[in-house]
């Protein structure tokens, strides 16, 4: 078991961009696919974007491809989340999530995903 914790959020101007870290403690996190979730104030959490556990495959939600880049960096038990070009309904808390058992990657799907950390906000001024 692994538990996650995430940083880097915070306040941003529209079209600017931040990156968020999610790093774990723990044994064999390089067995694990990891997510981005979000979820925006009176919303459902949605998918983000993931990445393989070996790093070599990753998958965006249609709304961030082109601004958005998950990396992974096993050795340092960190997954990144770069996110770029901002818009004001990239407004969320965005989760970090592990999975030992993902087989549908790219589809998102929250309930394969064992451990989330507890969030962090970011928040798209205009």
């Amino acid at each position: 078991q692994v538990e996650l914790v995430e940083s880097g959020g915070g306040l941003v101007p529209a079209g600017g961009s931040l990156r968020l870290s999610c790093v774990a403690s723990g044994r064999s996190f390089s067995n694990y696919a990891v997510a981005w979730f979000r979820q925006a104030p009176g919303k459902a959490r949605d998918f983000v974007a993931s990445i393989t556990a070996s790093g070599g495959n990753s998958y965006y939600t249609a709304p961030v491809k082109g601004r958005f880049t998950i990396s992974r960096d096993n050795a340092k038990n960190t997954v990144n989340l770069q996110m770029n070009s901002l818009k004001l309904e990239d407004t969320a808390v965005y989760y970090c999530a592990a999975g030992l058992s993902v087989t549908r990657i790219q589809w998102g799907l929250d309930h394969e995903y064992d451990t989330w950390g507890q969030g962090t906000q970011v928040t798209v001024s205009s």
